[in-house]
């Protein structure tokens, strides 16, 4: 029984791997590490696996310039004045207030008690900057998450008080959904009910009804590992794209709940060749032309295009996606690892490989 069951693996492991690294004809040849026959990504201008910087989906060097401020000084006011600066309807100030709730997470996280210190004095020192308290509500939901299990008691208490400091940052900031996007992740974790989400929902649709951070942020809610279903997801992505304003990325929510549903073990050789996919990729790629250059959440549906181009061995169009996002990997999919940049080079190695085992080349690929 035992070697049956060693078998069965055996046959599961080679239908999920195999579509990936190798095909029929014109395929993929292992070879190993520093082979004259081996791609190389160096070739197309990539940055090594310890250069990428898991912090954030794109580039954004105000933030990157103020982050190096705040944590060399532990002065907050820079972050203060950055935020203040950023417009309430802009994607940026959502990306950034996670961006500097998460460093001071990671900060506590190496120095457990001192880390992050210059958040704690921001809101003593300035308690009615909305900047301030929008940060702080963050900066909570990430310690609960990542410190804490789900449906533990100390999770809960985070998450209670992220919701009170949501309320506050509301207050301080009126006409700003970031508060309110902060609070997706809180009903989540403590499971708001149905009606109570969508009053929620009502409250950041009234202030930004094509937001794509936070309509990325309330499908989690609705999958089926939360507090909804497989179908009641797919509803609520197809229902925003179909809505979506001209030149919105909202087109691409299906390809995020098909990627939140992605089945653990793949046995169908022809899924990532099948209707459901093409439709849900081609969806994203038409937002991705469509949208504006300097969109700051374009980054993130490219990174998803990635994953979903490799496996679907699409390798000039997944080359297409990363010479625009290479450098970056603070997104899905690759948040979803332990360790992002390793789990980006993978695919980015697979997405070279293929694209010269048919006839690919640097010289090739437009920039």
């Amino acid at each position: 029984m035992e070697i049956l069951w060693f078998l069965i693996a055996l046959c599961m492991i080679a239908a999920v791997v195999g579509p990936i690294v190798r095909r029929s004809r014109g395929g993929i040849r292992q070879v190993a590490p520093g082979s004259p026959d081996a791609a190389d990504p160096d070739a197309y201008g990539f940055l090594r696996q310890e250069e990428l910087d898991v912090r954030m989906p794109g580039p954004d060097q105000d933030l990157l310039d103020v982050l190096d401020v705040v944590q060399a000084t532990q002065d907050w006011r820079a972050a203060s004045q950055l935020l203040a600066g950023t417009p309430k309807e802009s994607e940026l100030r959502w990306q950034r207030v996670q961006a500097f709730a998460g460093a001071a997470s990671l900060e506590l996280l190496r120095q457990p008690g001192v880390g992050g210190a210059w958040l704690r004095t921001w809101r003593a020192e300035s308690p009615k900057d909305a900047g301030g308290a929008a940060v702080h509500a963050e900066f909570l939901v990430q310690q609960a998450w990542r410190s804490s299990g789900a449906g533990q008691d100390d999770f809960r208490i985070i998450l209670e008080e992220a919701r009170t400091v949501c309320g506050e940052a509301a207050l301080l900031a009126p006409g700003d959904p970031v508060p309110y996007i902060v609070e997706l992740a809180v009903a989540r974790g403590l499971g708001y009910s149905h009606e109570q989400f969508d009053q929620l929902w009502a409250k950041i649709i009234d202030r930004d009804p094509a937001h794509m951070g936070a309509h990325i942020a309330a499908l989690h809610f609705w999958c089926e590992k939360w507090h909804g279903s497989r179908e009641e997801a797919e509803r609520f992505a197809t229902t925003a794209a179909a809505r979506a304003p001209q030149g919105s990325l909202l087109a691409a929510l299906p390809l995020f709940a098909l990627y939140e549903h992605l089945p653990e073990v793949n046995l169908v050789q022809g899924f990532y060749r099948g209707v459901v996919v093409t439709k849900a990729v081609e969806g994203a790629l038409f937002a991705v032309h469509a949208a504006r250059a300097d969109d700051p959440m374009l980054a993130h549906v490219r990174h998803l295009l990635v994953m979903f181009l490799v496996r679907m061995e699409r390798w000039s169009e997944a080359m297409n996606q990363l010479v625009h996002i290479d450098g970056h990997v603070g997104a899905l999919p690759w948040t979803q690892d332990p360790d992002p940049a390793a789990e980006y080079t993978v695919y980015r190695a697979l997405a070279v490989a293929g694209y010269e085992a048919n006839g690919g080349s640097p010289a090739t690929l437009p920039h």
